[in-house]
């Protein structure tokens, strides 16, 4: 990692623990199963291992349908299905806390378990935001999406300079349309987990108007780091991607160690700041919760065995863990920024 793209994380991560959390999965790795032994007995599925509320966004399927769910698999890893409805709960609890979600505590779980539980029970379902879901789609449709906005960001980004992988270039090149002219590479900076890693963004015009192909590093998940004896070295994003019930992206496509996607207004992550302020946050907590099902069923017989387990565990079970793991994640970030040296 850059030391640039390094000091910058710091910053981010002490700024909040919100973002401490998105920027440190690898403590929750070593932390969650250690402060929830229960909790962590749970059915072991392929999960999206650093789920949180910032971890959806939207893409288009390839009959072009715009397709709302989980946009990043960077941690893909398998564990406890538990885990995962406990970060995404945390991380409502923390961002509520931030003032970034209207919600509280009780309320984010109760509806996250609605909607995971309902997406189980009916074998899952994909969040298509065509006839239905349209209320999602309003909300997915944020300002800062717009077209105009978009493009200019994307513009604005720094040429790539430097040496890079060999052929990455070619690579990216060879997914744009033949016809693309002024092609231009430059560098990304997105997310905090992945912060670092490289991104490479070949940015061109066709047919009147700007298109965008991106390559990102991606390793093992750092859960195998944290627990080394169990671990496989094996990546596990495109395994995640092809199970999960979903309408996948046709243009993601996961090879030796890159994710390649299209990058567009529609097809890109979705950040709690571009939301509209007036929002049902019942009821997106909901939709996430279900898409956690969908992705959860991609693990063969887990459905049954998940509903099984769930009636095994008390109602507020959830509300629990997430309150233990919201007040470790705070005296973690307390202790990092006492310990923390200014840049």
């Amino acid at each position: 990692m850059r030391q640039q793209e390094l000091d910058y994380k710091h910053e981010v991560m002490a700024a909040d623990t919100f973002s401490f959390l998105r920027a440190t999965f690898y403590r929750w790795a070593q932390l969650a199963p250690q402060a929830l032994p229960d909790v962590a007995e749970g059915v072991r599925v392929l999960a999206v291992g650093d789920l949180h509320v910032e971890t959806y966004g939207t893409w288009r399927d390839v009959e072009g349908r715009l397709v709302w769910g989980v946009s990043d698999f960077d941690e893909a890893c398998r564990v406890p299905f538990t885990l995962d409805l406990v970060r995404l709960a945390t991380s409502a609890g923390l961002a509520a806390a931030e003032g970034q979600l209207n919600i509280d505590l009780k309320q984010a779980c109760a509806a996250i378990m609605h909607g995971y539980a309902g997406s189980l029970r009916v074998g899952g379902r994909p969040l298509v935001l065509a006839e239905n879901d349209r209320w999602l789609r309003k909300l997915a449709s944020g300002r800062l999406r717009d077209p105009v906005a978009f493009w200019a960001r994307m513009h604005a980004l720094p040429s790539a300079r430097g040496s890079l992988e060999p052929n990455l270039k070619a690579q990216l090149a060879r997914r744009l349309p033949p016809e693309a002219a002024g092609v231009r590479f430059v560098r990304r900076r997105s997310g905090l987990g992945s912060l670092g890693r490289e991104r490479l963004v070949a940015i061109a015009d066709w047919q009147g108007s700007a298109i965008a192909h991106e390559a990102k590093a991606i390793a093992p998940s750092a859960w195998e780091w944290a627990h080394k004896d169990h671990a496989s070295g094996r990546i596990y994003y495109a395994d995640l991607a092809a199970s999960a019930v979903r309408c996948p992206d046709p243009l993601a496509e996961v090879r030796e160690g890159w994710l390649y996607r299209r990058l567009s207004p529609d097809s890109s992550r979705i950040e709690l700041a571009s939301l509209p302020t007036q929002r049902d946050e019942g009821r997106l907590l909901r939709a996430m919760g279900w898409e956690a099902g969908n992705i959860h069923l991609g693990t063969r017989g887990a459905g049954k065995a998940i509903l099984a387990d769930l009636e095994r565990r008390k109602p507020a079970w959830l509300r629990e863990a997430a309150t233990k793991m919201g007040r470790l994640v705070r005296d973690d970030w307390q202790e990092w920024r006492a310990a923390r040296k200014p840049s």
